[in-house]
């Protein structure tokens, strides 16, 4: 189930907010300017699926961000428990960074976990099947998908080389609580 969870980024130990209400979430999320969407596909998704049959299948809500974000390129990412760089990917994204560009999220299946480091918080956001997470570019962020990855995830770019990560050499993600 989705979640948010807000903490005061100098204290990881005392919640500040929680909630799994969709509403609740996209409300708080939007109060730092991050867009938070529930999708529901056209037609029914099977992990049988080709990439390109998933973009079809999301492919009103796709076009709509397309056109509002100026997003050019949309791909499908999947990451399972035996992805032999399972570990290598998940402790890549573990440290605070940036991206010049947006960071957007659809996920078709399964689960990930987003930091938000935001205006002396920091926001958890627990993203499941269905949920739709856009990061704005420069936002001090960074993403848990745990030990045993199991997800697939649409995603929109403006241009593939601004999604490179920018770290920030901050120690903060240390600070909180990984997914599990």
């Amino acid at each position: 189930m989705s979640a948010i969870t807000v903490y005061a980024d100098d204290n990881p130990q005392q919640v500040l907010l929680h909630s799994e209400e969709g509403d609740r979430i996209t409300e708080v999320l939007a109060g730092i300017g991050v867009n938070f969407e529930r999708w529901q596909a056209a037609t029914e998704v099977t992990a049988q699926m080709s990439g390109d049959e998933i973009i079809a299948a999301y492919a009103q809500d796709i076009d709509r961000l397309k056109r509002s974000g100026g997003y050019v390129t949309v791909d499908v990412v999947n990451m399972s428990p035996d992805h032999p760089q399972k570990d290598e990917f998940r402790q890549k994204f573990l440290a605070e960074h940036t991206h010049s560009e947006d960071e957007v999220r659809f996920f078709v299946a399964g689960e990930g976990m987003f930091y938000l480091h935001v205006g002396g918080k920091v926001y958890q956001v627990l993203c499941c099947k269905d949920d739709l997470i856009s990061v704005p570019a420069n936002t001090t962020h960074w993403f848990d998908m745990g030990p045993a990855p199991r997800f697939s995830a649409i995603r929109l770019f403006n241009d593939p080389a601004g999604w490179v990560a920018n770290f920030t050499g901050s120690a903060i993600a240390r600070e909180f609580p990984l997914f599990e």
